[in-house]
């Protein structure tokens, strides 16, 4: 890709212990990138605690179970990029790509941009399980029509972050107690259940993990993270009610 030495590339392989700071960690890195501190970088992180996460755009009420959430604890919380309505838990593993945008190449546009991430993965996957993938939708990949991975991104003028997630042996039954049948929905899911759309790849993350990285050449570690900013981020949009809640 013109302008882009993916060779470049760090990763990052870190999980917060909670899902708003890992939520804040991708928008203050994005902001990183955009500001020239930071260079292309592949992100990973495992929730190991269930959270709602709505896309920006999306209307709590008309998505999510508030009831059944607000009974078990389950925070509801929204993230800074399109895109749908997910569970996030045990089961889940994210990744988050920041890339530069070159008004020339395939990251100029959105519908360019995730064509040629989601490419790379459906070549890397489909080695790695044996099987075809299949780009479905905007952002989704499945397997035999059956969804593993939805995807989103936010875009900045000089960097933008497409992240998404792998679903590896997720708990779809608390997906069906959490979330409502999706507001907007791809033709291919044919309004199926959670349960009937959704699969499990059954895979070690860290065997994802290291595929991933072997097709965006992320070999060298990034850990300096900017940790302060990211919690105060977390703190001050994140955790609050005015944000996560607005629509």
């Amino acid at each position: 890709m013109p302008g882009f030495p993916e060779k470049l590339m760090k990763y990052c392989d870190f999980t917060f212990e909670s899902v708003e700071e890992n939520l804040a960690c991708e928008e203050v890195l994005l902001d990183c990138c955009e500001e020239g501190s930071r260079g292309p970088l592949l992100r990973f992180w495992e929730p190991s605690a269930y959270a709602v996460v709505v896309g920006y755009a999306n209307h709590v009420q008309t998505e999510v179970n508030l009831t059944f959430c607000t009974t078990a604890g389950i925070p509801v919380l929204r993230r800074f990029s399109g895109g749908g309505t997910v569970l996030q838990g045990p089961g889940c593993l994210n990744y988050a790509l920041f890339l530069p945008v070159d008004a020339s190449g395939p990251l100029a546009g959105i519908h360019s941009t995730n064509g040629y991430v989601l490419d790379k993965h459906v070549v890397a996957l489909s080695a790695l399980l044996r099987v075809p993938v299949e780009r479905r939708g905007d952002t989704d990949l499945a397997i035999g029509g059956l969804k593993c991975s939805g995807n989103a991104q936010r875009r900045r003028r000089r960097f933008l972050v497409f992240h998404g997630c792998f679903l590896l042996d997720l708990d779809l039954e608390m997906v069906e107690k959490t979330l409502r049948m999706p507001s907007r929905q791809p033709g291919y899911r044919a309004h199926r259940s959670h349960r009937d759309f959704l699969l499990n790849l059954r895979l070690e993350s860290a065997v994802l993990k290291e595929t991933l990285r072997a097709a965006w050449q992320a070999v060298t570690p990034c850990d300096d993270l900017p940790f302060d900013r990211i919690r105060k981020l977390a703190r001050e949009k994140y955790t609050l009610d005015e944000w996560n809640l607005k629509f």
